[in-house]
């Protein structure tokens, strides 16, 4: 039996990177996924390759309409939905004294208002026992040069979390936030292998198990919190980032030994 057998899920941005590998996690584990994204064709591929257990949607998480569109099509094609993976998200840089409005607004209209009205366009379909989880990151606290925009969204992601745990608990709602750092994905390709092997270990030394994380490390966990295993897990916060976060100080680049 998996551990969500009987489940449906939605993840938002599950064309590509972690939420492509939690889509594929997720079905393994006998959910149905419905998933979203803007790109028709990376959709589509995804869709042939995970087979009738997932459905692909294009949407658009900054457009609030869009995303009622996509839940109900969601519920009307799996029946329910049980559980809500917000997991789109956009990384612009947006360095100071050279970023242009719509730039900065864009990261925060989808990483931010695009997060809150997907949980609001999903929320009349969830049920006592459902799960939210929320995606962040550790640029929210780490100072990274030029992701003002970026780190501000992911820094609000988890003050929303709490209101969200204080207005869904009364209905054995639960939502949680997964913290990823740096993770080996499509957004960390450089122009030929051999820029992206020296962008990955120049990472490795700032993390203290020296390595970057992989996608099912972080599914693994929004597995956790999606499942009901995580029951009695309300309003967490989750980082899997290899000890960069708790323990900056032990990474290689900061030892005598590394």
């Amino acid at each position: 039996m998996g551990k969500l057998d009987g489940k449906v899920a939605l993840i938002t941005g599950g064309n590509s990177g972690i939420g492509l590998t939690a889509a594929k996690l997720f079905v393994a584990e006998g959910a149905k996924v419905a998933i979203t994204g803007r790109n028709q064709t990376t959709l589509n591929s995804v869709a042939a390759e995970l087979g009738p257990n997932i459905f692909a949607i294009q949407a658009d998480v900054a457009d609030p309409a869009s995303m009622v569109n996509a839940v109900s099509k969601a519920v009307a094609f799996f029946g329910r939905l049980d559980i809500v993976y917000a997991n789109a998200g956009i990384a612009s840089a947006t360095p100071l004294g050279e970023t242009e409005l719509s730039i900065f607004e864009e990261v925060l209209k989808i990483n931010v208002t695009g997060v809150f009205f997907t949980v609001q366009a999903a929320l009349p379909h969830l049920k006592e026992g459902a799960s939210i989880i929320l995606t962040g990151s550790t640029r929210a606290t780490d100072g990274a040069p030029e992701r003002s925009a970026y780190a501000a969204s992911k820094g609000a992601i988890s003050s929303m979390a709490r209101v969200f745990v204080s207005d869904l608990s009364p209905r054995g709602i639960r939502v949680n936030t997964v913290v990823p750092g740096a993770t080996r994905t499509p957004i960390w390709k450089k122009t030929t292998d051999e820029e992206t092997a020296k962008l990955e270990a120049a990472q490795a030394r700032t993390i203290p198990l020296n390595r970057m994380g992989d996608p099912k490390e972080v599914a693994r966990v929004a597995l956790f919190l999606a499942s009901d295993d995580s029951s009695f897990v309300q309003g967490a916060e989750i980082t899997v980032d290899g000890g960069a976060r708790s323990a900056p100080l032990g990474a290689p680049i900061f030892s005598l030994r590394g």
